[in-house]
């Protein structure tokens, strides 16, 4: 009785979320974060997605699984795992692999949330250095807020908008992602081009950059965005039980643990290259 309720909130109401995602998100932001972190962090994107789809081949894992790990990895962890699970193949095994993906991201987000910011401290990162660290590595924003803020205000502030840089690469990641899964052909159904919540998560971008949405709202918005990814999780929850979870076996934990570790050396190595202020 309850399936097509089930089956709508884990797809439409997921989609929803993430495109409410992008009332978060203005142009100042981005653009004030200086070119060199702005590229720092695409490549951080770009190159984990890579390695994800690496590691998943040299893993023995279907390449479709590699692209979500990486992806929930480079960007902004459940959120974008769930918005690159709504382009995949519609399958009882993607679904499954999704809800790991989204239990095993937000753990290892808590874990790193606590070790991160240790790890700054001790290597005695200037406030940008230390931003720019947590804000490209952490995988959910709200984690990193509490890392940036655990070690200053200033920290705290530019960490969020690196961070704001990652969730802003969804738009063009799922894009690229919507086309590769679409010419496969999946069941003969070919989805459209540009999925609609992708066109309102750019919309609500340009429209936030433009001033016109009021702090309020955006609030607003942003509290609903997370309400909306919650129920989806939920029911992701209720199609999988524990047993299916557990048959995915060891090689998804080491491919998401090797992803975070990449992402990290990733960006830290970025920092040693740049001249020290």
């Amino acid at each position: 009785k309850v399936k097509a309720g089930i089956e709508f909130t884990s797809r439409e109401v997921l989609r929803f979320g993430v495109a409410l995602l992008g009332a978060r998100i203005t142009a100042e932001q981005i653009s004030g974060l200086g070119m060199v972190p702005i590229l720092m962090v695409i490549a951080g994107v770009v190159l984990t997605i890579l390695f994800g789809a690496l590691i998943g081949r040299l893993f023995g894992r279907p390449q479709i699984e590699g692209l979500l790990t990486g992806g929930a990895v480079a960007i902004c962890g459940a959120s974008a795992a769930l918005a690159i699970s709504a382009v995949m193949p519609k399958n009882e095994e993607n679904q499954r692999f999704t809800l790991f993906t989204v239990v095993g991201v937000t753990t290892l987000s808590t874990v790193v949330m606590i070790v991160y910011p240790a790890i700054a401290r001790a290597l005695d990162l200037d406030a940008a250095a230390a931003a720019v660290f947590l804000g490209g590595t952490i995988h959910d924003v709200a984690q990193v807020v509490a890392a940036g803020y655990m070690i200053s205000p200033e920290v705290g502030d530019g960490a969020t908008f690196v961070k704001l840089l990652r969730v802003a690469m969804l738009l063009p990641v799922v894009l690229v992602f919507s086309i590769l899964f679409r010419t496969r052909g999946e069941g003969g159904v070919r989805p459209p081009l540009l999925p609609g919540f992708l066109l309102g998560f750019a919309l609500l971008v340009v429209v936030n950059s433009l001033g016109i949405i009021p702090k309020p709202v955006t609030e607003v918005f942003s509290h609903l965005s997370r309400w909306c990814l919650v129920v989806a999780i939920a029911a992701l929850g209720i199609k999988t039980s524990l047993q299916q979870l557990a048959q995915l076996g060891w090689r998804p934990v080491l491919m998401l643990a090797t992803e975070t570790a990449f992402l990290a050396a990733l960006i830290f190595g970025g920092l040693l290259l740049l001249p020290r202020q």
